[in-house]
């Protein structure tokens, strides 16, 4: 998606430089200056512009064939901010937003604009094909805490918010009809509450939030209203223009518009927060904060003695107190010599030793100008730099304009500009830090606090100053020194915000960006974190030095802390396991065998969110189904009682065998690829390692002999190792499965599960739980945990229905497709992201867990289509999350087949083993076998006939 920002023109020229993003995904431009257009002229012209752009740089010449060739995000944010001075110069939608103090992969240098794309990606990857150009709002971050569900086929799709008639009289509101509540009867601009009142009657309205997405029909037409017969450009309004001549009866006719179908829909669990006001920045802020007030999901406790004060990249000396509220202190330096009392807002500062006194509703704005010129503007919390300096009524800091330009001994008819506050020219150009201190002082107090001599001086050095009218600063302002300066506080913020990570957001930020930052500024490694510290915290602090001396080129620290990092949360997988001993005790007579087998599992959604340690923070949930291959379930152990006091290992598919006399030979278990690394650790959990064991012997020989006979156990893996069918985990269930019954464990299938996953810790090999539940579990089903290390699966079961009636079965598919690859490779570097809380991959993941709550309704609906599809989604996912995960050889293969499947994936972590396929319809599934059969790209590919297993694990005696 290419996004089209309409900016201040000053941050044209250096948005790129400010936030490092990409110049060909990003497009920038400001409407011409000194021209109204609008938000439909502004659109237009933004549009006009960036095909331009686009065709200087060889792409498409012709508007139309451009326009169908992207989608697009046009977002405006341009404005003069007349109420928000203090990010005016930068425009609002570069705001420095705090770290939600109950969310996880934030970065400490978010801001507006970053916090929200990720919504307006997720509604356009949602949006039919033909839907190519979304247009919102600058100065809004908007939240939908529930699934979007589809959006609607429409020229005009629009969405909107229930409110309250007392809030959406003051927007625009879309009318539908209560028969028809997502088609636009009308659109309506600020209507009455009265109005409004008698539309519920028989009416419905949601208020505007300013998320519209339009076809290139919509587009072109839009752009049509906002030229003039000789093709210039005019003031045309997107809203109360174009907004108000859409619908079945629009309250402006146009016959061209009302021929555009609409669509409108509430954003599923929206919320709404607006940051065009100084007010609002603290006050959205704050709400965003505290809609969390479970303290299990803050993650981070304050010792702010107010919760509205935010202070970001700031250096501060003062103490806070609870009488300080809505206090905004960013990109600045507050001094032991400052005092801060309420509704102060101080942005800009740079550092400096100055003695300023801020009352009540006082606010503090310097801009760098020029080589090393400073701007002093001072203004009122409540401002609405708007009027002319002579009115009575025009507010400054609080006070009336007049009443303060006496009290500084300024002649109002002597100011150019006076006409309007905004372009009044009253703010000072200073040559050095000590004069905008003194300038400052006196123009926030006058004559109150300033002494007489510095009173002469400051008012002498403002008439002879150079001034800038607020306008002019947003024109002027040196925004490269301005982030500079900004970047160089957050620097210095780094090393107090980690030594205090007890109350601050250190370890639930995105560490990576944390990383890159005291790489970047050569910010000293934070100490070391004490053994105290919770166990995921201190995963996070030995990831995050693993990540920092990785950029640093220290291998050896790399790697020694990312394994401190992986050994830790393998302690705290395994010791849940261990603490509980076991007694096993011989349970079958000396001639019986047990006989364990179990299906495998195929993954259809979610598969990821159920690794540790993303499922340990966040929980895990997956859909996955058992299946029999060929009619038989494909793991197998056999266990039985032997003469000596020792334990046979044999595996019939591998040919190998390795006979086990001590505990030491038997504790060797750590070793990827070894025929036998499953069976010892299983037998280790069942209490044949001393550690795991309520009785204690000296040696193996004496336990097996007091515990009756030696032990023969023999695998059977009827399957191709790197399958991806979770092989490895099911057939560890299926060996703990049989210890248990030979044993007399008293496990239940739960607990085969959670053994399981502490079994796979032990081999060094990580995994998640879904593999192993997938297959001991039969059937069809959700699997979904809380978060924490205790994760045991609560499961929700599915009808089978799309996999085993006569017109689904045979559009099931499993092929082998001969190329095999190794998942741990995968799952390390998977998981060192999640250590990381990587902005990136937890929105990845979060998104995953949405999905698999559409897979379960799409299953629970019998909607075959919309299973295939959604399908088809998780494989999208997958990549997503490794694109490692669809090597060149599997994507010749689905290139064959495409068109005849609704949906297909790699189960498991991918590049290799089985692809499971879902057929449009029987024709269909015969026609790829017929192909795949044809092109079959190495001598082991093959189909292998798949059935839904009913019993899932299974264990009988002889």
């Amino acid at each position: 998606m290419k996004k089209l920002l309409s900016l201040p023109p000053n941050l044209v020229g250096c948005f790129h430089d400010i936030t490092g993003y990409d110049r060909k995904e990003w497009f920038c431009s400001n409407d011409p200056i000194g021209k109204k257009l609008g938000s439909g002229g502004g659109t237009t012209w933004l549009l006009q512009q960036a095909c331009r752009e686009d065709a200087k740089a060889g792409g498409n010449t012709d508007f139309d064939q451009w326009l169908a060739s992207d989608k697009r995000l046009i977002l405006h944010a341009g404005g003069q901010s007349r109420r928000l001075p203090a990010y005016a110069p930068s425009g609002k939608i570069l705001t420095p937003i705090p770290v939600f103090r109950w969310e996880r992969g934030q970065r400490l240098s978010q801001d507006l604009l970053s916090l929200q794309i990720p919504l307006y990606k997720q509604i356009m990857d949602a949006a039919p094909d033909r839907l190519h150009t979304m247009i919102v709002s600058g100065d809004v971050y908007i939240r939908a805490t529930q699934p979007l569900g589809e959006v609607p086929d429409a020229d005009v799709v629009c969405y909107g918010l229930w409110l309250g008639a007392e809030i959406a009289k003051d927007h625009g509101v879309f009318v539908s009809h209560r028969e028809t509540p997502n088609v636009m009867e009308c659109m309506l601009q600020k209507p009455s509450v009265k109005k409004l009142g008698e539309l519920l009657n028989t009416h419905l309205y949601l208020t505007d939030i300013g998320i519209w997405l339009l076809s290139d029909k919509a587009v072109k037409l839009l752009m049509k209203k906002s030229l003039n017969e000789d093709g210039s450009l005019k003031n045309y309004d997107m809203y109360s223009e174009f907004g108000c001549a859409l619908g079945t009866n629009p309250t402006v006719k146009d016959a061209e518009l009302a021929e555009l179908t609409v669509a409108v829909l509430p954003l599923p669990g929206g919320e709404f927060y607006h940051y065009g006001t100084s007010h609002e920045i603290i006050s959205s802020t704050l709400a965003i904060q505290n809609l969390v007030n479970d303290q299990r999901e803050i993650m981070h406790h304050s010792l702010k003695p107010h919760p509205s004060m935010f202070v970001q990249n700031a250096e501060i000396n003062i103490t806070f107190t609870d009488n300080n509220q809505n206090i905004w202190i960013e990109n600045s330096c507050v001094g032991e010599k400052w005092n801060v009392t309420r509704n102060n807002i101080v942005t800009g500062v740079p550092q400096n030793d100055w003695q300023i006194s801020l009352m009540e509703g006082q606010c503090v704005d310097i801009v760098p100008v020029g080589e090393s010129e400073l701007v002093v503007r001072p203004y009122g919390y409540d401002d609405k730099f708007r009027g002319p300096l002579s009115d009575d009524a025009l507010l400054y800091m609080g006070r009336p304009f007049k009443e303060w330009a006496a009290a500084c001994g300024i002649d109002i008819e002597a100011i150019d500009g006076k006409e309007d506050l905004q372009s009044a020219r009253i703010f000072p150009v200073c040559q050095t830090v000590d004069e905008a201190g003194l300038l400052l002082r006196w123009m926030l107090n006058g004559d109150q606090t300033v002494s007489d001599e510095d009173f002469c001086k400051a008012k002498a050095l403002w008439k002879e100053c150079r001034k800038l009218s607020a306008d002019d600063i947003s024109a002027e302002a040196d925004l490269v020194r301005l982030s500079m300066q900004r970047n160089e506080y957050r620097a210095k913020n780094w090393s107090a915000i980690a030594k205090n990570w007890h109350h601050s957001v250190f370890y639930q930020v995105d560490l990576c960006d944390a990383a890159k930052e005291f790489s970047l500024y050569d910010i000293p490694t934070p100490s070391p974190i004490g053994d105290e510290a919770p166990l995921l915290t201190r995963i996070h602090d030995n990831m995050f030095r693993s990540e920092l001396a990785r950029l640093r080129s220290d291998s050896e620290e790399a790697a020694r802390s990312e394994e401190k990092a992986f050994a830790l949360l393998r302690q705290g997988l395994i010791a849940p396991q261990a603490a509980v001993k076991q007694h096993p005790q011989m349970s079958v007579y000396a001639d019986q065998i047990v006989w364990a087998r179990s299906p495998v599992r195929i993954d259809i959604a979610g598969g990821w969110t159920d690794t540790p340690p993303y499922c340990l923070m966040e929980g895990g949930k997956v859909i996955n189904l058992a299946i029999e291959l060929n009619g038989q379930p494909p793991l197998q152990t056999y266990v039985r009682p032997c003469k000596e006091p020792h334990v046979i290992l044999r595996s019939i598919d591998l040919g190998a065998s390795e006979v086990i006399n001590t505990y030491e030979e038997l504790a060797d278990f750590r070793h990827v690829g070894s025929p036998f690394s499953i069976p010892k650790a299983a037998l280790a959990l069942a209490g044949f390692l001393p550690a795991y064991a309520v009785e204690q012997h000296a040696t193996l020989k004496e336990q097996l002999e007091a515990f009756g006979c030696g032990i023969e156990l023999t695998l059977l893996s009827a399957i191709p190792a790197g399958s991806g069918l979770g092989t490895s985990s099911v057939l560890a269930a299926t060996v703990l499965g049989a210890l248990n019954d030979f044993c007399g464990l008293s496990w239940d299938k739960s607990e085969i599960g959670r053994r399981t996953s502490a079994l796979e810790q032990m081999l060094t090999t990580g995994g998640g739980w879904q593999d192993q539940f997938g297959g001991v579990l039969e059937g069809v089903k959700m699997l979904q945990t809380e978060r924490g290390f205790d994760q045991n699966p609560t499961v929700r079961w599915l009808p089978g229905d799309l996999f085993t009636r006569n017109e689904y079965k045979a559009c099931h598919l499993l092929y082998y497709t001969g190329i095999t690859r190794t998942a741990k490779t995968i799952l390390a570097e998977i998981v060192r992201r999640m250590f990381l809380n990587h902005s990136g991959e937890l929105s990845m993941l979060r998104d995953m867990k949405c999905h698999t709550e559409d897979m379960y309704d799409a299953i629970q609906r019998a909607d075959f289509q919309r299973m295939g599809h959604l399908i088809r989604k998780t494989w999208a996912q997958n990549q997503a999350m490794d694109s490692g995960t669809n090597p060149d050889g599997v994507r010749q293969l689905t290139d064959l087949v495409d068109d005849l499947c609704l949906g297909y994936k790699l189960p498991g972590a991918g590049g290799g083993g089985y692809l499971y396929m879902v057929a449009k319809d029987p024709e269909a599934a015969v026609r790829i076998r017929q192909i795949l059969e044809t092109h079959r790209p190495n001598a082991n590919a093959r189909f292998v006939d798949m059935t839904l297993s009913q019993t899932g694990l299974q264990v009988s005696r002889s």
